[in-house]
């Protein structure tokens, strides 16, 4: 037994969030040459990598659909941290930050993790089953929220340019709330078997893998897990001027920063959801993409505008037209995905090109 505590106090998945919070202490406060940047990139995906094995031993322990919450929550954790630390460095040209942040994540989510689930679920198994009242739910409430905070503010009056009053923004951060809250209840306690894994008789799967990890070992990851956050938030705010330089040196518009930066913080959640999908688990994976897009918007949307009292600049969070027109299609397709509670590698394909439209016309507006 001791040999296999230390065993596991030794692993790679608990020494390196150890090693991101050491690199983050030796590179915090110092201007890095190209050398040491590389070697904090190396450190924040390796501590990336760390937390969503520890998030998934939590998971594991916890059940769905409590454990797809765990991710999403850590996710938006970082996702908030990282768009107030670039936002307070970045002055008043960062103002839109929070908006191309967000919309990335969505957008990344409904399309980039489902379109990738699909298809590696029906690659292995022909065709994938979920609850399509689980899920149609969710994607209704990624809609509203999404619409409320993101949409709104271009066709509003009270203010000049893509933004929200005052008394509209305090509106769209206790809607966005209120109906987080709202999903999470429905998730876990009202309908907790909508959100839970289906056979093709429409009966609810039961735990198929290994058996839960013991409290001790869920209560060290959580541990660990915890020490992985603050490292990634850490080596990301340190990592952020190369990114933004980056960018910058590639002849990309600034708001591609955003997108890096949902890029980075949903690894996790693309990780798990494509090992679910192979699991033949595909509501787990549908429940960490629109999961991790409701808590996007429904916890970073409040925090921004709660920031948004001391930051510098105007908040800027409406969409631009294409934004619109990408985000009115990605609802409309994962509406004629999500109904049916079956899809095949066409549905997948189609959200991922949906993905690679974004992506090409976010570098090429």
């Amino acid at each position: 037994m001791v040999a296999a505590l230390r065993s596991a106090l030794l692993s790679w998945t608990s020494v390196t969030p150890v090693l991101g919070v050491l690199v983050l202490a030796l590179a915090w406060g110092r201007d890095l040459g190209p050398v040491f940047v590389a070697v904090v990139a190396v450190a924040l995906g390796a501590t990336v990598l760390a937390a969503v094995h520890h998030a998934e031993v939590v998971a594991h322990r916890v059940g769905e659909p409590f454990g797809s919450l765990v991710l999403a929550v850590a996710v938006t954790v970082i996702e908030v941290a990282l768009i107030v630390t670039m936002m307070v460095s970045g002055g008043p040209e960062a103002g839109s930050l929070a908006r191309d942040t967000v919309f990335a994540a969505v957008m990344i989510t409904t399309n980039g993790i489902v379109g990738i689930s699909l298809l590696v679920g029906a690659r292995r198994y022909g065709s994938t089953l979920f609850n399509s009242e689980g899920s149609g739910a969710a994607l209704a409430t990624v809609t509203t929220l999404a619409t409320l905070s993101l949409v709104l503010p271009a066709f509003t009056t009270s203010t000049p340019g893509p933004a929200f009053s005052p008394t509209q923004l305090t509106f769209a951060a206790l809607a966005s709330l209120v109906l987080y809250g709202t999903f999470v209840l429905t998730q876990t306690v009202r309908h907790r078997d909508f959100f839970l894994p289906v056979a093709a008789d429409g009966a609810v799967k039961e735990d198929d893998h290994a058996d839960p990890p013991s409290n001790r070992a869920a209560l060290g990851s959580l541990a660990l897990l915890l020490v992985a956050l603050v490292a990634v938030v850490g080596l990301a705010k340190v990592e952020s001027p190369a990114i933004e330089a980056g960018v910058r040196a590639a002849g990309f518009p600034q708001s591609f920063v955003g997108v890096v930066i949902a890029l980075l913080v949903l690894l996790p959640e693309t990780l798990a959801a494509t090992r679910a999908a192979q699991r033949d688990r595909m509501q787990i994976s549908l429940n960490l993409a629109y999961g991790s897009a409701i808590a996007s918007i429904g916890l970073t949307i409040p925090a921004i505008a709660l920031a948004s009292v001391w930051l510098p600049g105007r908040l800027l969070l409406g969409l631009g037209s294409t934004q619109i027109v990408l985000l009115a299609l990605t609802v409309v397709v994962s509406v004629l995905t999500v109904v049916p509670g079956r899809a095949t590698r066409l549905q997948g394909g189609v959200h991922l090109v949906l993905l690679a439209g974004f992506l090409v016309l976010a570098i090429n507006p």
